[in-house]
């Protein structure tokens, strides 16, 4: 017990910094941004939308199913909101959680002693972990994790109980309900059940691989036979129930996302498929160079024979034929021990061993500090008889660093990464495991004591130089900025282009441009750096140079409805009211199949459709205007905010002298936002045309609460006294609206009328000046009545 306590708390302390750290990356769209999370979504909805809230049926859907995990963020959101510390805890807690369980299997593999306590912090530390545990949308592979163990814990208790107790078909139904519960929180938790067939065949029965047919024909082990063919049942009806809930289809991906998918070349996909496990060991091993994303060109392709990559390649495969031969090879040597054959010093009965006395015997030499007992409990012989050989855990090792990152191989179908650290979750226990064992059979192996010891502090060390490297990768993640700049190394044009964005929210604009040309430099073609460079240079009123990166960020990417709706922005602010309108329209006829995030694209699509009845507003054309507006509440996605379209709705209603109609809009306009100035202004306007003075006036004098610097609700205000005859006080809300909007011509110019009007002469000369300097072909003598307001 005391190793995992040690371990877990290590996980635990490794961690805590990270309670400090904010949002970063994913963390925005699976958690900020998801409408399942929110408590007005009904929490079933959890159950039919993917992992970052889309519809799994959906075409563009992403069809990661891990409705627990998202289940569990939900729960976050309604204890702490969007205080990223309360997720950050949670994730710590389920790492610590796992390191705890990682080492109690240890120990049934190892034994109650060091090398137990060695796996379990090798686990805890381990930099690989920062990604999953650090990254908030990790907690899928860390939740995951936890119940992978569980499943295997419970299988290995129905093994050692199997034909002894009723109650091992208990440990079976834990088994498998375990294992939903993992794939549930991420897909790759359903492969504990191939762990636990490995398991139970190679650990517990001890079988070699010319052993398992035989016993299969003859029935030598029906208890066996039946535990496998349940295994393989219940995995097959969870594939199957996850392949028809997500619609039959696999999800498709970007070429960024995964350029090997989208390679034509036969040889690059084959040659590129073959190393990426490669690179993922490597990263198991010395894990140097991590970064937040391994897309695009982070891991260039291998397009020939001659790249020395392939060498690596050769050797991993090498490696790991001869590590499963020595696990599974055939025994050669065998001896009669209590009555039983034992091979090469193991007994081959039930998963119980009687090892040599010569293993063991050098298994007694401890380093010089080391007593004999060890956790207080001394390693007698009955205790050692329990233990699988080190054949048996090297097999198991090996089933748990490779069957879990199966389904990340491109082997069954494409995924959307090249190379994702928090997938190397699961498979690094089999890492730790198999590091930890081949330490051990060293150390047991040599003779000489000062090699013992060099082979225990070598160990020791790795696990030190691991949690020093995750200390300083959990700073990385402390917010958007440092992960970026970590990241440029491997990824500069994601990295480049996601720093683009956090520096432009610190308003550092011209770093930020500078940000977005260095990712475009690396990769030209991303729609998205060329959207968020047009969108800057258009903030900064910079338009010509923004519709140009429009125009590229469209041409690669035809679907980009962004693009669209701000080329239409700046074309209709251009008065190429025809130019903005075909921009509009064709937004708007874009589908959303096969698209990343459908939700983002029906926003904008919205938007474009709101903005087209504004244009045909203010040409007079409300019965069009109203027909675009219609169809836009019918696209509208339920997060869209819709205060300012249903104004607008009551606006060209309220001009077609369609009166009901407009009150109507107006008050479903403040029901979805009831700080909505506009909605304020556009109904105290109507209540005081159906003669409602005093409920008019109210409406005036809070837009004005609401927001007391913004002139034109002085402004509205003021024509209301004006037409009420109450001449000072509308020049008084005149004078405030043209201090406080000095620069809006027809702020200043209706002000200057107004105090015309109450016979203030000399201050309306003054505003009268000012408007001609802001506008100078404009007449004097017409006033001009406030607008529109949206």
């Amino acid at each position: 017990m005391i190793a995992e306590l040690v371990s877990s708390a290590l996980g635990l302390a490794l961690y805590l910094n990270t309670l400090s750290a904010d949002f970063c990356y994913d963390d925005s769209r699976a958690i900020k941004t998801n409408q399942d999370l929110l408590p007005e979504t009904p929490w079933t909805h959890i159950f039919y939308n993917d992992f970052w809230g889309t519809l799994l049926t959906h075409s563009g859907s992403h069809k990661s199913y891990r409705p627990l995990c998202t289940l569990s963020f939900r729960l976050n959101h309604a204890i702490g909101g969007l205080n990223p510390w309360s997720y950050h805890l949670v994730n710590v807690l389920l790492h610590a959680a796992v390191t705890g369980l990682f080492t109690n299997f240890s120990k049934i593999l190892l034994g109650d002693g060091y090398w137990t306590f060695m796996a379990g912090l090798m686990f805890a530390s381990h930099p690989i972990h920062t990604e999953a545990v650090a990254g908030i949308v990790g907690r899928a592979d860390v939740g995951a994790s936890f119940f992978f163990l569980l499943s295997l814990l419970c299988y290995m208790k129905h093994c050692s109980t199997r034909g002894s107790s009723a109650r091992t078909w208990g440990w079976f139904l834990g088994t498998g309900m375990c294992a939903g519960c993992s794939m549930l929180w991420k897909e790759q938790g359903v492969t504990v059940l191939a762990v636990s067939a490995v398991y139970d065949v190679f650990v517990f029965h001890r079988l070699k691989m010319k052993q398992i047919l035989p016993t299969i024909y003859k029935r030598k082990n029906l208890s066996l036979f039946l535990s496998i063919s349940l295994l393989t049942f219940w995995g097959t009806s969870l594939l199957g129930s996850r392949l028809y809930w997500m619609g039959n289809k696999p999800p498709s991906f970007s070429n960024s996302d995964n350029p090997a998918a989208d390679s034509d070349s036969l040889l690059a996909r084959t040659l590129t498929f073959f190393y990426l496990p490669t690179k993922n060991l490597w990263l198991l091993l010395c894990p140097d160079t991590l970064s937040f994303d391994w897309s695009m060109d982070a891991v260039p392709l291998l397009k020939t024979i001659s790249d020395w990559r392939n060498l690596h390649t050769v050797a991993f495969y090498t490696g790991l034929l001869l590590l499963a031969y020595f696990g599974l090879k055939s025994p050669s040597i065998e001896r009669e021990c209590n009555g039983k054959f034992v091979t090469n010093g193991k007994q081959n009965a039930n998963g119980h061993s009687c090892h040599s006395e010569v293993e063991y015997g050098n298994s007694e030499i401890k380093p010089s500090f080391a007593s004999k007992v060890e956790n207080g409990i001394r390693n007698n012989a009955s205790q050692r008889t329990q233990l699988p050989s080190t054949e048996n855990i090297v097999v198991l090792s090996l089933s748990l660093l490779i069957i879990p990152f199966v389904p990340a191989t491109n082997l069954f179908f494409y995924v959307g990464f090249v190379i994702a650290e928090r997938v190397l979750y699961i498979p690094s226990m089999g890492f730790c495991l198999l590091i930890t064992v081949g330490a051990r059979a060293l150390y047991v192996k040599v003779q000489k004591r000062f090699l013992k010891s060099l082979i225990f502090y070598a160990t020791a060390a790795l696990i030190v130089f691991y949690g020093l490297k995750t200390a300083i990768r959990n700073g990385d993640w402390q917010n958007e900025e440092m992960l970026y700049r970590s990241g440029i190394k491997v990824n500069p044009a994601k990295a480049w282009g996601n720093l683009g964005n956090v520096l432009k929210s610190q308003s550092k604009i011209s770093e930020a441009e500078s940000a977005y040309r260095n990712a475009l430099y690396y990769r030209s073609n991303m729609a998205d750096m060329l959207y968020n460079l047009g969108l800057l240079l258009q903030e900064n009123s910079r338009f010509a140079e923004a519709l140009h990166y429009y125009k590229l960020a469209i041409g690669s990417r035809p679907t980009l409805a962004s693009a669209y709706l701000n080329t239409g922005i700046i074309l209709m602010n251009q008065g190429k009211s025809e130019e903005a309108r075909r921009t509009f329209l064709k937004c708007s006829e874009i589908p959303d199949e096969n698209l990343k995030d459908p939700h983002a694209h029906k926003n904008s699509v919205t938007s474009c459709l709101y903005n087209l009845g504004k244009l045909y507003h203010e040409q007079g054309h409300y019965e069009d205007a109203l027909s675009v507006y219609k169809e836009a509440i019918q696209k509208m996605p339920r997060q869209f905010a819709p205060q300012s379209l249903y104004n607008m709705m009551g606006e060209a209603y309220m001009r077609l002298s369609m009166l009901p109609e407009a009150e109507h809009w107006y008050m479903e306009s403040l029901r979805s936002k009831t700080d909505h100035i506009p909605a304020h202004l556009t109904y105290g306007k109507l209540l005081a045309l159906t003669g409602r003075k005093s409920e008019a006036e109210k409406f005036f004098l809070k837009a004005i609460e609401l927001d007391p610097t913004k002139g034109n609700c002085y402004m509205h205000y003021g024509q209301f006294l004006l037409e009420e005859a109450r001449l000072i006080e509308a020049a008084e809300m005149a004078k405030k609206a043209a201090e406080l909007d000095s620069t809006e011509f027809d702020v200043v110019f209706n002000a200057a009328h107004m105090l015309r009007q109450a016979s203030l002469n000399e201050a309306a000369e003054k505003y009268y000046d000012l408007a001609a300097r802001l506008r100078p072909n404009a007449g004097r003598a017409s006033p001009r009545h406030p607008g529109p307001v949206t």
